[in-house]
């Protein structure tokens, strides 16, 4: 099994090179297609927008490709078998995965499966987070009322898109977009 630590140490610096922050590694069998190849999933965004554009995945995808070709000319091999490298932005219903997207999305609502159950006997939760502390995340569960939990009890996060945060995410530079350019035939 590949060493995940051991990936985003090689990840996080390329990543940080072309100024992006990381936001995920993951390496799952199977994808979108349903065949049984791995897939190593990078997400990361640029601070300032919290998104990537195309040519910001592409110079990060080939940065990875390289950092990790450079390895394994020297011996490493950091995943064993075949695999197929996606590299994108978190998209606006992101995944929380790091203790400053629990406090940066605050009010907003996140779906959150928990390896330990909480408030009876639960590991499933929906409703608006209230945000972290510490270690501690609350959020204002839907069944269950205010909840909290520790941040090493989330087996997974997302947010949920709803009008709000539809709302407040920031898009990218959209100038011009309202433009339309016809071709006319004469």
């Amino acid at each position: 099994m590949a060493d995940i630590a051991r990936i985003t140490e090689v990840v996080e610096p390329e990543a940080k090179a072309l100024g992006f922050d990381l936001v995920r590694v993951r390496l799952f069998k199977g994808g979108e297609i349903g065949d049984e190849e791995q897939t190593l999933q990078i997400m990361a965004e640029r601070p300032e927008t919290g998104q990537l554009v195309i040519e910001d995945c592409a110079a990060l995808s080939h940065r990875i490709s390289d950092a990790i070709d450079a390895l394994e000319e020297a011996g490493e091999v950091l995943i064993e078998d075949a695999y197929r490298l996606e590299v994108s932005s978190p998209g606006i219903d992101r995944p929380l995965t790091r203790a400053k997207d629990f406090a940066d999305w605050a009010g907003h609502e996140a779906r959150v499966q928990l390896v330990n159950p909480v408030e009876g006997n639960r590991k499933s939760l929906q409703g608006d987070l209230v945000g972290i502390d510490g270690e501690t995340v609350t959020l204002a569960d839907k069944k269950s009322g205010e909840v909290s939990f520790a941040l090493s009890d989330i087996h997974s996060a997302k947010l949920v898109l709803t009008d709000k945060l539809i709302a407040a995410t920031r898009p990218l530079d959209s100038s011009g977009a309202d433009e339309i350019l016809e071709e006319r035939e004469d």
